[in-house]
């Protein structure tokens, strides 16, 4: 299989449903732009999302400049017509939003449950200090009695 990587904004939001065994399973159409500004063409791929990261790629909207990566598989079908076509999709190993155009704040999902949490505690920015006297090692509190 091809692997391949897009960048380019979802259509619509993604089309969230679930197997019979309960799988997630997602759907959605990402436009691609290409060629110069005065021949400009869009190229519009259908993406499929498994598990956990369709969940969470449901919460992302239409029109959000994304970048995914997946293998490139065909699917050959027969038409109304009877006439044999082939579809071309990628099955997404990654997608999320490209952060030229946004910004995340970043929740992780719960390990191994494979749902995006709902209310989930929000993580502390990694360079916002801890508040006053919250961790002992920034502020240990020994006033003029360091050991050292």
């Amino acid at each position: 299989m091809t692997s391949i990587t897009i960048r380019g904004n979802m259509v619509a939001p993604v089309e969230l449903r679930f197997t019979k065994n309960g799988l997630p399973v997602g759907n959605v159409t990402v436009a691609v732009n290409r060629g110069r500004d005065d021949k400009k063409e869009t190229d519009f791929h259908r993406i499929t999302l498994w598990g956990s990261l369709a969940e969470n790629a449901a919460h992302l909207e239409k029109g959000t400049s994304v970048i995914v990566v997946g293998r490139l598989e065909s699917r050959t079908y027969e038409d109304r017509d009877n006439v044999k076509r082939t579809a071309w999709e990628i099955n997404a190993d990654a997608f999320g939003p490209d952060l030229r155009f946004a910004t995340a704040q970043v929740t992780r999902a719960v390990q191994g449950s494979g749902n995006f949490p709902q209310n989930y505690p929000a993580q502390q920015e990694p360079w916002t200090p801890p508040a006053s006297g919250a961790d002992g090692w920034v502020n240990p509190n020994y006033g003029e009695n360091a050991p050292f």
